[in-house]
């Protein structure tokens, strides 16, 4: 018997901060963000939580595919977790939240779970999620979406430019429903304490769970250094040979120079 999503006890959970908030599960769709995001654009905007079970066109940062539950049969456990949250939202600053939401996702998980800039979620020095935000505008608002990939077993296959983890390593026993139950209303709770008070009150929670802190970095720029934390507003500090850089840009990639699955480029 297929187990089921707990849809009805996260409503209940986030109506009180989300009224009107609705969990839908879908089979198989191209992306969760993708979809939200055409949904933005035509005028959907009501808060909403959408799971696939299979994607076949997901996407993760800087344009990278990320598929999920190919080849599954009829009835069988879910080798990742795929969902995306889409809310209207209007900080007085964006800056740091995919950190807010790793934070978030990190509280939810484990202690020793620790989180890469900017939107990676790591197990010994392995990546167990990746987080993906986009935005459309509308009127005088925009509309967020918050994509998660969460390894949920061992992944079968796929060409990793990090080499993966699975949450059964961390926590056994463990399904994508459950996982999603532990996950969506403090996702959700982090977003709104994101959308009040800015990345300020999540950088020393980021900061403890920082898995590049002190480690020797090279960006895509070329630019090597040693990785410091990050600042109020979410930017990585890297102290180079030419001083201490703020990096900022989400297009930037961020490499430990020696750490396992990477390569030195």
């Amino acid at each position: 018997m297929a187990v089921q999503w707990p849809t009805e006890a996260i409503c209940e959970a986030l109506e009180p901060l989300l009224p009107g908030f609705s969990v839908e599960v879908l089979p198989e769709i191209d992306s969760t963000n993708t979809e939200l995001m055409r949904r933005a654009r035509a005028g959907r905007l009501e808060p909403v939580l959408l799971v696939a079970e299979h994607q076949t066109a997901g996407r993760g940062r800087m344009g990278r595919q990320w598929t999920s539950g190919a080849g599954r049969s009829v009835g069988a456990a879910l080798p990742a977790l795929t969902f995306s949250i889409g809310l209207a939202l209007s900080p007085t600053d964006w800056s740091g939240l995919s950190l807010a939401v790793g934070v978030g996702m990190a509280n939810s998980l484990h202690p020793d779970v620790q989180l890469k800039w900017p939107n990676d979620v790591w197990w010994r020095d392995r990546k167990l999620a990746g987080i993906l935000i986009e935005t459309a505008s509308f009127g005088q608002g925009r509309y967020a979406v918050i994509g998660v990939g969460l390894n949920v077993a061992e992944p079968r296959s796929g060409d990793f430019s990090v080499a993966p983890a699975w949450l059964a390593e961390v926590i056994p026993g463990m399904t994508a429903q459950a996982v999603l139950g532990m996950l969506a209303a403090p996702l959700a709770q982090t977003v709104k304490a994101f959308e009040a008070s800015g990345f300020g009150s999540f950088k020393d929670r980021f900061n403890r769970r920082d898995a590049l802190a002190g480690m020797a970095v090279t960006l895509s720029d070329g630019m090597a250094g040693t990785a410091h934390g990050v600042d109020e507003r979410g930017a990585l500090l890297v102290h180079t040979a030419q001083g201490l850089r703020r990096v900022s840009s989400s297009e930037v990639s961020v490499r430990p120079l020696r750490a396992p699955g990477y390569e030195n480029t």
